[in-house]
């Protein structure tokens, strides 16, 4: 909004710099209680040092693998009608949002748990904080996925319908996003998966899995549109398919893999969250086809935001009722928050 009506598309560019520099600096006042004085050397000699480059190289490679992703289909999209390359970039920016707000928050909040209990080798309690965590995440993903499939086209209409940006436009983006969508759970266990392997020391095996399910959308990509057009669909939503399918299968073999690792999974705990969470999916898909034919003629920010606000409350009542753990632990959070315990029970308790 600053730099923009100055220097044009530049300030975009600028923006994000500025922002990742702000990033950087807002921590440092933070390290002033340490005690410890930076010094700018790197010495590889260091057995330390050797070993972090050893897991960074790798690591550097899996983030790649996301944006190549991605990148796939930018390329392939570029080739097919005009406004697919808008269409699929701002699908996946969309799907990204709570991607980044539910799974990226929670793995790097539980990445120093797995550390330290990787490094004290404490499987058991590893293997218990990861099913904790992976249901967390499944339970709060599964309904934000839901909602984007079902709420996609006035969600896509409040954010980008205005200007040269038209009604077709709006149908383009939402028919990438119905796909894409469809993958956010497979996006939130790998940001999961991927902390747990990190916290073992093993950056490879992410790695890895991650070039095959590259791979794997590159094949896709390249024939999920064709069939797509065969049928009379906008090939634009094959490429976003692609993706969803692709990073599915890498979270699935990330848990296969993560299971031999650690012995097993807790899976009855896992499994009490996820049923809970995927009957109270259903009713919250239920309502929003209702609430969507009941508002049919509102503004898209009735739709919208309105669909949000009842549909996150709908899920929780329903959850709740499912006697899923994160629902029934919610009061005492709050309750907590508002009037703090005396006693304040051990992290995690309610979550049991």
């Amino acid at each position: 909004f600053l730099l923009v009506p100055r220097i044009g598309i530049y300030g975009l560019a600028w923006g994000v710099v500025l922002g990742a520099l702000l990033h950087l600096l807002i921590q440092l006042p933070g390290l002033r209680g340490l005690q410890a004085r930076y010094i700018a050397t790197l010495d590889t000699r260091d057995p330390a040092v050797r070993q972090v480059g050893g897991l960074m190289i790798p690591r550097v490679f899996g983030v790649a693998v996301v944006q190549l992703n991605f990148l796939v289909n930018i390329i392939l999209a570029s080739t097919m009608v005009a406004g697919s390359l808008t269409g699929i970039t701002l699908a996946f920016a969309i799907m990204l949002m709570p991607q980044i707000v539910i799974a990226q928050a929670i793995a790097i909040a539980a990445l120093p748990t797995f550390s330290n209990q990787a490094a004290r080798g404490q499987i058991a309690e590893l293997r218990e904080s990861l099913a904790t965590t992976l249901r967390a995440v499944v339970f709060l993903s599964l309904p934000a996925s839901v909602g984007l499939l079902f709420l996609r086209r006035p969600i896509v209409s409040m954010l980008f319908e205005r200007g040269e940006f038209d009604s077709r436009s709006t149908d383009l983006v939402a028919w990438a996003l119905l796909w894409y969508a469809a993958g956010l759970v497979g996006h939130a266990l790998v940001e999961i998966i991927s902390r747990a392997f990190y916290a073992l020391k093993n950056t490879r095996t992410p790695v890895l899995v991650g070039a095959a399910a590259m791979g794997l959308n590159v094949i896709l990509s390249l024939t999920l549109p064709i069939g797509f057009e065969r049928v009379g669909w906008t090939p634009l939503g094959g490429l976003a398919l692609a993706n969803t399918i692709a990073t599915g299968l890498e979270a699935f073999a990330l848990v296969w893999l993560m299971r031999g690792r650690l012995r097993g999974l807790a899976y009855p705990r896992i499994r009490r969250g996820l049923v809970a969470a995927a009957a109270a999916s259903v009713v919250l898909a239920v309502f929003l086809v209702l609430w969507r034919n009941q508002t049919r003629e509102s503004s898209v920010w009735l739709v919208g935001l309105g669909g949000a606000v009842f549909g996150a409350a709908i899920y929780w009542l329903a959850a709740f009722i499912f006697r899923a753990p994160e629902a029934l632990a919610l009061p005492g959070l709050l309750r907590g928050r508002i009037i703090p315990r005396r006693s304040p029970d051990p992290p995690g308790a309610d979550l049991e």
